[in-house]
């Protein structure tokens, strides 16, 4: 899995997936999967201005990806 392997791993997977449009982060040990209760991939992590996040575990689609961007700028 990208997200717990090493930086050139996960480049790697940014590079031939093409979805370097976003923030990724190597999480080799898996503290930050842990601390957001990630259990698999892909999985979305929708921080607002005050620290509060929610997680989406799994595909989400454009469709989801909208509406949560959307909720995050509406709160």
């Amino acid at each position: 899995m990208a997200g717990k392997s090493d930086a050139a791993d996960m480049e790697a997977f940014v590079q031939t997936r093409g979805v370097g449009a976003f923030e990724h982060a190597v999480d080799e040990t898996g503290v930050v999967w842990a601390a957001y209760g990630i259990g698999i991939q892909p999985a979305f992590v929708f921080l607002n201005d005050d620290g509060a996040w929610t997680v989406h575990n799994g595909a989400i689609g454009l469709e989801g990806l909208t509406e949560a961007v959307e909720t995050l700028i509406s709160s």
